[in-house]
């Protein structure tokens, strides 16, 4: 990444954002809900400028599963997140950053500060080591692959931060959410209530016809490569409550279509193939292959995606491609609209 386009990363993410933190489990079930802030400042000068986060995450009381935002006098645990500048961004956090759209991907190097954040909002001052609350999942220390795709509101100056966190072997650990804000607090919205929500409610919105414009951006090993293509993606049920999905891309005039099919187990979609798709609340999902130990043994390419749709009929995508070394290979990012 160019010292320039590492600025604009820094610019985009310095602020104190106040956030909401969620875990999911693979079927989109709430297991905890978290208050956060974020505190993002940078230091140095020109080459040398580096970005400092520290990450306060607001601490139980009792065990619970859900933070009360009405707590009286909550107490904040800090958690410092390793710096960003010129020698890492590359090296360790591999960041494919689209400084137009504001969204960007990166590799996390440690699960440390997914296990802080919920040892702090969930346990609190009652970890004595003993039995769990309810739900509570702390991630492997040491997955596979750990994931954020973020993307900016299109329409205020808020964010979605979507972590993807993979198990030793490959499969699925958890599904983490950040939704943050400058300058207002982002109540707790999500709970185990919404387990109740079937899976019509959530696919509902994600049918039918979908057109827009990916742009990739190359990275790594790889080089530092842009390419650009239209997209069409069309979801829909047959008559058997099959799926049927296809991907279509066109690019300098060369036509690209995948073709899936799948069927859904509530809010996880399975696709032929080994990819599965896990429906959320507010619009989103994550997607990501349901065995990446067995795609790495047959040396093939694997990729994990985010999905926002902000407002009916308008979303965002972004997709992290990886080779079968765990490499990032590249990250796409996707505007589409239903038509």
């Amino acid at each position: 990444m160019s010292i320039d386009n590492l600025r604009r990363f820094f610019d985009v993410n310095v602020g104190k954002w106040n956030g909401a933190f969620y875990q999911f489990d693979a079927h989109g079930r709430v297991l905890q809900g978290i208050g956060t802030r974020l505190s993002v400042s940078t230091y140095g000068e020109d080459d040398l400028i580096s970005l400092l986060q520290s990450l306060y995450i607001k601490q139980a009381s009792s065990q619970i599963s859900f933070v009360d935002e009405e707590d009286s006098e909550p107490e904040w645990v800090e958690y410092k997140i390793k710096e960003t500048n010129i020698f890492t961004v590359d090296k360790y956090q591999q960041i494919g950053y689209f400084p137009e759209e504001k969204a960007f991907a990166l590799r996390y190097q440690t699960a440390g500060m997914l296990e802080t954040v919920l040892r702090a909002g969930v346990l609190g001052e009652d970890d004595t080591g003993e039995a769990s609350p309810k739900n509570l999942k702390i991630p492997s220390r040491k997955p596979s692959i750990v994931c954020e795709n973020c993307l900016y509101s299109l329409e205020g100056n808020g964010r979605v931060r979507a972590f993807h966190i993979m198990d030793p072997k490959g499969v699925l650990d958890t599904l983490l959410i950040f939704h943050e804000k400058q300058g207002s607090l982002v109540p707790l919205t999500y709970s185990s209530a919404d387990t109740d929500i079937v899976n019509d409610d959530r696919i509902a919105p994600l049918l039918g016809r979908w057109e827009g414009r990916s742009v990739t951006k190359r990275s790594g090993v790889y080089g530092a490569t842009l390419a650009e293509a239209d997209t069409v993606v069309l979801l829909d049920k047959d008559s058997s409550d099959q799926l049927i999905l296809d991907n279509i891309s066109t690019k300098s005039g060369t036509r690209t279509t995948v073709h899936w099919t799948g069927s859904a187990n509530n809010n996880l979609l399975q696709f032929d193939g080994g990819y599965e798709m896990t429906l959320l609340p507010g619009g989103m999902y994550m997607g990501y292959p349901s065995d990446i130990g067995k795609i790495v043994n047959e040396l093939d390419s694997f990729h994990l995606e985010f999905c926002w749709m902000e407002s009916p009929g308008k979303r965002q995508r972004l997709v992290r491609t990886y080779d079968s070394a765990g490499l990032a290979v590249s990250s796409t990012y996707f505007f589409e609209t239903k038509v």
